[in-house]
């Protein structure tokens, strides 16, 4: 899949290259939504532009209807920014993010699955791994980021075993 072109114009204008007319910021959004690969060009000057671009969607998608980011996140997030740290973060936010989509994706491929069935001790099972898994993620930076130090935090072996159930007498 190639990655498809829009330019922007100095009227602030987006032009996609591929349907050769122009698109609105929606209309990008959309593209995002749907999976589309693409790099916005400043025609000026030449300049890749989609990160300010992609942060001008951020934007108005958080002035409007329910935010996604709340000031604390935001907050911490700036703190970030120069830190030593901030490449570690950086790295710990895609890694997460790249795990949620495929947590969300795996969910909906087992859902679609076990719909015909009745047992909840999949979907259980399941929501048990990716919380260990997401545990796992946490611990790591924290460990890595030198806010928690190993013997602070003791990990306890996960089994992949489910409890056993107490017996009746």
């Amino acid at each position: 899949m190639s990655t498809r072109t829009i330019k922007k114009y100095p009227n602030r204008r987006l032009y996609d290259t591929e349907l050769s007319h122009y698109i609105t910021v929606s209309e990008l959004r959309q593209l995002i939504v749907e999976g589309e690969e693409f790099m916005v060009i400043d025609v000026a000057s030449g300049d890749n532009i989609t990160r300010g671009v992609l942060l001008q969607i951020i934007n108005e998608q958080e002035s409007s209807g329910q935010p996604l980011f709340t000031t604390e996140i935001l907050t911490n997030l700036i703190r970030f920014y120069g830190g030593t740290t901030q490449k570690m973060f950086t790295d710990y936010l895609e890694r997460s993010l790249g795990l949620f989509v495929e947590q969300q994706q795996a969910y909906q491929d087992r859902l679609a699955d076990f719909l015909g069935q009745t047992s909840v001790g999949t979907m259980s099972e399941m929501a048990r791994r990716n919380l260990e898994v997401w545990q796992d993620v946490q611990d790591n930076f924290l460990r890595s980021a030198g806010l928690v130090k190993s013997a602070d935090h003791p990990r306890t072996k996960r089994s992949s075993k489910a409890p056993k159930k107490p017996t009746q007498d």
